[in-house]
């Protein structure tokens, strides 16, 4: 009853916030995602696909980053990409083009383009080992030859949990070589979040480790 009468007084932003995490994070992890792939040497030219792209926290300054067209945004949950449209509006990127695709499996999902970059923060975390397969899949067929798709992950076997219905798994560095190598990708861990700026003060976060895959 308590969190029930807070929500109440929560405003829009920080109801729309809470759709992809804690909202105290939101900074944090909107700064994280676009100063990571700029280490990466994302270029305004290079053409990202965001896989799980929410309420486009990361999303809003990667547009702005990018050429014109060059930001493709994939969500699943339709009313959080309502939100994520909502909030492209009201920071006035839309002019930008984004493409905010709405989604429900990699193998219907038809884009005309090859991707320098593909990137799914906080994402591969809540697939099922069958999604995950699709959606490595879908990289390797999508990934230009010179491309790289990051993400990160629990790399710890045998446990699951629970995050607004979808769950939280950790997966052995073996599971996501195995998968790699099915669709002739290679595989490498860069580094935990925290080594590219990720400084929640949760290790539980802050230590998830960031892969690489690539062609």
């Amino acid at each position: 009853m308590k969190q029930f009468i807070k929500n109440l007084f929560l405003s829009k932003a920080e109801k729309r916030h809470r759709l992809v995490g804690n909202p105290k994070y939101w900074k944090v992890k909107q700064e994280f995602q676009i100063n990571f792939l700029k280490q990466q040497n994302l270029q305004p030219d290079s053409k990202l696909l965001d896989i799980g792209c929410g309420t486009l926290r990361g999303g809003i300054p990667l547009i702005k980053f990018l050429d014109n067209g060059n930001y493709y945004g994939l969500e699943v949950r339709k009313e959080v990409l309502d939100e994520g449209i909502a909030e492209a509006k009201e920071q006035g990127v839309m002019n930008k083009n984004p493409n905010l695709i709405h989604f429900s499996d990699f193998k219907d999902l038809k884009l005309s383009t090859s991707f320098d970059v593909m990137f799914a923060f906080s994402v591969l975390i809540h697939m099922t080992d069958e999604i995950v397969d699709s959606c490595i899949q879908y990289v390797a067929e999508n990934l230009a030859a010179d491309g790289k798709f990051y993400a990160n992950v629990n790399l710890d076997s045998n446990k699951k949990g629970q995050w607004q219905g979808f769950p939280v798994m950790h997966k052995d560095l073996e599971f996501y070589k195995a998968l790699s190598s099915k669709y002739n990708l290679k595989v490498d861990i860069i580094g935990r979040l925290a080594d590219f700026g990720h400084h929640t003060g949760d290790p539980n976060q802050d230590n998830q480790s960031m892969l690489a895959f690539s062609k």
